[in-house]
Order: C-alpha cells, then structure tokens, then sequence
C-alpha cells in the first residue's frame, strides 16, 4: 500500500489531463462548431466514455491519498485513517462481472498467436457495393468500383464482431470467418487492430478501479491504431493529413503488417495489466 500526500496525488492528476487534453479539447472544439473527424471522432463515439471522465485521474488499488475527501463520492472509495483509497471489495456489482467477462476474453487473446495477413480488409468490406459509404463526407480513394474490385480480389479474413458487424450484406460471405458476440472469447486475437483498440474500452468498462496512467495508455494506443486503420481504408484522408497506407500493393500490405505487428507488441503489456486488474477484484 502506497500513501501519497496530496501535492502529490494532486500532480499526478493535474499531469493525467494534461496528457488526454491533447485529445479531449481539440474534441470539444470540433463539436462546439459542429465539425465531425472521419478518424478521431471515433474514440469518442464509438467508445463511450465522456471526455470528462477520460480527464479525471484514479490511483487505482492500494493507494492511499491524503486529503482525498471528494473521491468518497464515487462509489467503491472509502476512508482509511487519515486517507481515502479504492476498495475493490466496495465496487459496484457490475465490476464483478464485467471483471469476469474482460478477464476470460484478454486471457484467451493473448494464449493466440497473432494474425497479420487481414490488411485492414475489414474498412473495404464495409463499403464494398454499397450504395453509398459509411464516412459520406469523405471520397473514396479509389472509387466505388475499383474499391469494389479490390475486395473482390484479396481474401477477407476478419476475426472481431464489432468489425465485422459492419460488413456489407455482400461482404459478408467472402470473410473466412463468421465472428459472432456468443464467440468472441473463441475467435478474438493479439493481431487483430480492434482488439487492441477495445483494451481503452476495457480498461474504462473497469473504472474506477483503473489507474490513470494504464486508461491513459489503453486511449493512446486506440488512436495511433484507429490512423492505421483509417489510413489503410478505403478513403481518401490526405485533405485531413493522413497518408494512404495503400493495401491494394504488395509494398502497402508489408507497410501495414509491420505496423501492426508494432501494435501487437505494445498491446500485450497493456492487456496482461488489464488481466490483472481484474484479478484484484476476481480473486481478491
């Protein structure tokens, strides 16, 4: 059990906004004047947590903070002599089983060897013969047909539900894989861009139990994988300053795996501490 005197914790916290607000004001700006981000509006869409709750700091377990008072507000905080700290066993109920459910997904996707060879497919499928792209306000790069033709000529190979769900009536058969929410802990995978994107989403479905700097890695990890993503897609970004990763050519699939292989070795620290966490609460 770490004690920390309130200059302290109250640095660490001011530092944690510091750190998202590089994100969550530039956010707020766009809304404000009604101006929507083909790339970053998804971290804060997509995934739910409010920018507010993104900002705010929690020293996560066994940590005593003096002079803590405001955090008892928030359930699962109590009182420990002078302090105020997290107490896992004082958490909502909801935790328990979202601690489950996250810990038996995060344990089988890192028992599996990673899949590198989808190439962002899964962005081409969700346009392929559509009568009009998801993402309206921006071009497709290589238009409809030629978009449609690519998909057409490279296999599909989609393992993650909330992408795949997204598919295309037309899509969907040509994927090799059927990917349902009932088999997400059979089909989830360390290679998979969205599985590492979802390890923000774990990691927020866990507050208050998890730590600022862990939210904070599991965000910033979610958007440098959500510009590969996009970048890899079908559209045509370049107005917005983002580079094609153009998977059409043998030179842009190799760009991709590279970096998603890059992303696969940053996730894995990240998802054995989320494991971890819910260890805490699990096993007590």
């Amino acid at each position: 059990m770490v004690t920390l005197d309130e200059p302290g914790w109250r640095a660490r916290a001011a530092e944690h906004r510091r750190r998202v607000e590089r994100w969550t004001l530039p956010h707020r700006d766009r809304k404000r004047r009604r101006e929507p981000h083909p790339v970053l509006d998804f971290v804060f869409t997509y995934y739910s947590l409010r920018p507010h709750r993104l900002e705010r700091w929690h020293p996560g377990p066994d940590v005593r903070l003096r002079g803590g008072d405001d955090y008892l507000a928030t359930p699962g905080y109590v009182r420990d002599g002078d302090a105020v700290r997290l107490d896992p066993a004082a958490l909502p109920d909801r935790i328990d089983s979202t601690a489950a459910f996250v810990r038996a997904l995060l344990t089988a996707t890192e028992r599996r060897k990673p899949r590198l060879g989808c190439f962002g497919m899964h962005e081409w499928a969700m346009v392929y013969r559509a009568d009009a792209p998801r993402h309206d306000a921006v071009p497709l790069r290589l238009g409809s047909a030629a978009t449609d033709a690519v998909v057409e000529s490279m296999p599909v190979q989609c393992t993650h539900h909330d992408a795949y769900r997204f598919f295309t009536p037309p899509a969907r058969p040509l994927n090799t894989f059927t990917p349902t929410r009932e088999a997400q802990i059979a089909h989830e995978q360390p290679g998979c861009l969205h599985a590492n994107m979802d390890l923000y989403k774990w990691a927020y479905k866990l507050l208050p139990l998890t730590p600022g700097d862990l939210l904070a890695d599991c965000f910033e990890l979610a958007v440098d994988v959500r510009e590969l993503d996009m970048r890899a897609s079908p559209y045509d970004l370049a107005a917005h300053g983002y580079p094609p990763v153009a998977i059409e050519t043998a030179a842009g699939r190799a760009e991709y795996a590279r970096s998603q292989a890059a992303f696969t070795t940053r996730a894995a620290p990240l998802r054995e501490r989320l494991i971890q966490l819910c260890t805490t609460v699990l096993d007590g």
